[in-house]
């Protein structure tokens, strides 16, 4: 028991470490963490910790898909509806088919139906990696809300895909009519139970006032969908996807402020271990998954090479048809295709991640073929991770593809500043009763003075603006108060209960006006 706490705290300390570093040297963390997890795997005396797909698949998964789908726009979700769908559905089952007919052609020893196993681990994109990479690089709003919603929905395709091939390479009869129904009992059912777990949700958040069971409830949320569609067969992935985004998307009327702060952080940290400690682990599988293959080196470098083409170019095969086709068929009507640029952008941002890997290494230990198919598995993580999620970076600038008009959005955000600004007023005139006048005036002030900050940062960049001005003096008189505080506990002026709440409200200050610099860095 302690040594595996111990291998659980170094694992972390190490995430934190590369993490740190990457973000200091401008790179990307997720394929430092690979390739820091590959050399570790070598290394003599470093533990060989062994990725549970159990523990993956079924819990790690759903807390990462929750919170990824509590962030994803419902309106921009569903404007794009068409183009996820092809790839969460059309393009997995496209790829899946294409590789089990390659790996079966290359390696015919490998039954068609295993090979088919191998396609549906290697083709869902990752949601995790897709996340991590798409914002970091300032992608266009439009291809990073279709490649992380092709990613929140892609995993139940590939699963119920993988669940259907691995019943057929171990001798069950399996039918074109099962698949189907297979898979729309997994998409419906999770749509329902999700839908269901999303409204009881919702009804204990609007009843409870404690941030602590608010964060209760949250943590819970993705597995109370999860588990019970798992169990009747379901997707439990779409399950936990429509959960969080019916609830994302009702998260102002049903947490109150002081509990979407302490929701947010406890996710941000999750979020952050959770998603390094994966990609090291992918890394750390190498030595393993390399010793247990028993396939010669030229047939495994061969079938690999294979499949890696076959994903690769297969993604540019399925979604330039699906990207211009429905606009031809349109004949013009409608809305116009989307430009080359991002469509090269789509096809080549196909990452998989950890996802495919604990699938792969869910395969039964007499699966034919298992130790060469974990290996390709592994291969094309790296390939697609690595290779395309180092590439990808020179391929935005030579397309010249740029991330949305900041200033369309300030232009956007200081109409409805106004808008709310003279319902404020109203609300003001009509709340105000007996109470003083300076105050309503002290009120009107510091709401025109909100909604004119906007106005100021569409200004000149190079001067600062006055409400710059202002945040930048008060975080330094915010800074000198706290120390004094400080300095009036140690010398036992005020208890330290006062400092605690007298830091809350500096702290409470300081974070309203430093916004934005934390969803920056992340």
């Amino acid at each position: 028991m302690t040594e595996h706490l111990l291998d659980g705290v170094l694992l972390l300390a190490v995430v934190g470490l590369v993490s740190g570093l990457a973000r200091r040297i401008g790179f990307l963390a997720p394929i430092l963490l690979v390739v820091f997890g590959i050399i570790l795997s070598f290394v003599p005396g470093w533990p060989q910790l062994r990725l549970d797909p159990d523990l993956v698949l079924e819990g790690i998964l759903p807390l990462l898909l929750y919170i990824a789908a509590v962030r994803t726009s419902v309106p921009a979700f569903r404007s794009n509806l068409g183009s996820i769908s092809l790839l969460a559905f059309g393009h997995v089952l496209f790829i899946a088919a294409l590789v089990g007919l390659v790996l079966h052609a290359v390696v015919p020893q490998i039954p068609l139906a295993a090979a088919f196993a191998l396609g549906a681990v290697v083709a869902p994109p990752d949601a995790v990696s897709a996340t991590a990479v798409a914002r970091r690089l300032r992608l266009p709003r439009q291809v990073v809300t279709i490649l992380e919603g092709e990613s929140l929905v892609n995993d139940a395709t590939a699963l119920v895909t993988l669940r259907i091939a691995v019943a057929a390479a171990t001798g069950l009869a399996v039918s074109w009519g099962h698949a189907g129904r297979e898979l729309a009992v997994a998409v419906l059912g999770g749509l329902l139970i999700g839908g269901a777990v999303a409204l009881l949700a919702a009804f204990l958040h609007r009843h409870t006032d404690d941030p602590l069971l608010d964060n209760t409830i949250s943590l819970l949320t993705p597995f109370l969908a999860f588990v019970p569609a798992n169990y009747i067969g379901a997707s439990g992935v779409v399950a936990v996807v429509t959960c969080g985004l019916y609830l994302g998307h009702r998260r102002p009327g049903l947490v109150g402020p002081d509990a979407r702060l302490q929701v947010d952080a406890v996710w941000r940290v999750a979020q952050f271990l959770l998603e390094g400690a994966l990609f090291l682990l992918v890394g750390l599988q190498m030595r393993t998954i390399a010793e247990e293959l028993s396939f010669d080196w030229p047939l495994v470098v061969g079938a690999t090479a294979a499949v890696a083409g076959a994903v690769v170019i297969g993604r540019f095969v399925w979604v330039f048809p699906g990207a211009y086709l429905p606009a031809l068929l349109r004949r013009g009507k409608g809305r116009l295709p989307a430009p080359v640029a991002n469509v090269v952008v789509v096809s080549w941002a196909g990452m998989r991640g950890v996802v495919s890997l604990a699938a792969a290494f869910s395969l039964p230990l007499t699966f034919p073929g298992r130790d060469l198919l974990v290996w390709i598995a592994f291969v094309i993580i790296i390939v697609t991770l690595v290779g395309q999620g180092l590439t990808l970076p020179r391929l935005v600038r030579v397309l010249r593809l740029r991330s949305d008009d900041p200033r369309a959005d300030l232009l956007a955000e200081a109409e409805i500043r106004q808008e709310a600004l003279r319902a404020a007023h109203r609300c003001l005139e009509h709340e105000r009763g007996d109470a003083p006048e300076y105050v309503v005036e002290r009120l009107r002030s510091w709401a025109e003075d909100r909604a004119n900050q906007v106005w100021e940062r569409l200004g000149d960049p190079h001067h600062e603006p006055p409400t710059e001005a202002f945040r930048r003096l008060r975080l330094s008189m915010i800074s000198a108060e706290r120390h004094v505080f400080v300095k009036a506990r140690d010398v036992g002026r005020i208890p330290e209960e006062v400092l605690r709440q007298v830091e809350l409200e500096l702290d409470l200050e300081e974070l309203m006006l430093a916004r934005g610099r934390l969803e920056e860095e992340i």
